[in-house]
């Protein structure tokens, strides 16, 4: 099994080398568990912090309705964020960073002290959350045209890509998530709307379904590293040109700007 672990995982690590997508995992693994994906999700962490790259974070995906009819699935899962995801706002973003990248909104929770599930409730996760800000991240996949079920998105780090964080700071007692709206413009014309309700009813109940998930796994939420809890709206694809900002109420704005190679 574990043959199989680090093949999937050299698949996977060979696309970011490569920039050539691949076919899906699944039929390669047909009547494999989730635990076997998250292995392989592990592996290839492992390498990237081998190669010099540095865990800030986690994602959760998969976490509201409308990303999961997208995606043809019926439960989250979570990724972890690198040190290398992150990219300035405004900031022009090199082409060719992301093969079929996608975009969302999101509220990211900047942690002050550490969660360790299992048997972390709201409450406990709420004064574990130093600020929130508003978010972009960036979805990508290495399996092509997006084909994936859940078993390829967890093997694929939860679909990561990047992440594009607002610099305004934000109290978590200053805002409801749940009622927050969010509004999503590429170059100036509104693609998506969407609400912090949409997030697992809130996005603080994914905050809490990741510290007791990942809990018995031996992994600690630490203070200082970012988590994302899921898009408040469907994922928008995007182009290399494409200026992206999404403003979210109580929070603020956040700006992704895809550069253009000029030819």
């Amino acid at each position: 099994m574990d043959t199989a672990v680090q093949k999937a995982a050299d698949r996977l690590l060979e696309v970011y080398r490569t920039g050539e997508s691949i076919d899906p995992l699944t039929p390669e693994h047909p009547d494999a568990t989730l635990e076997l994906a998250y292995r392989i999700q592990q592996r290839q962490v492992e390498q990237w912090v081998l190669a010099g790259d540095v865990v800030k974070g986690h994602k959760v995906g998969l976490a509201s309705r409308a990303i999961q009819r997208q995606m043809g699935v019926d439960q989250p899962d979570f990724g972890h964020l690198t040190q290398s995801m992150f990219h300035l706002e405004h900031h022009p973003i090199p082409e060719g960073t992301f093969l079929q990248p996608r975009i969302e909104p999101e509220v990211a929770f900047v942690l002050g002290r550490p969660l360790t599930g299992p048997g972390v409730t709201v409450a406990e996760a709420a004064r574990a959350v130093d600020f929130v800000l508003p978010a972009l991240e960036i979805v990508d996949s290495r399996i092509r045209d997006w084909r994936i079920g859940i078993f390829d998105t967890i093997a694929d780090n939860a679909s990561s890509g990047g992440v594009i964080l607002g610099s305004r700071p934000v109290a978590l007692d200053s805002v409801d998530l749940r009622l927050a709206g969010c509004n999503l413009h590429v170059n100036g014309e509104l693609v998506a709307t969407g609400a912090g309700g949409a997030v697992l009813g809130s996005p603080l109940n994914a905050l809490v379904w990741l510290a007791n998930t990942v809990g018995p796994l031996g992994v600690t939420l630490e203070p200082g590293h970012l988590v994302l809890p899921g898009s408040m709206t469907a994922a928008h694809a995007v182009l290399p040109g494409d200026s992206v900002v999404a403003t979210i109420n109580g929070l603020g704005s956040v700006t992704a700007v895809l550069g253009k190679d000029e030819k």
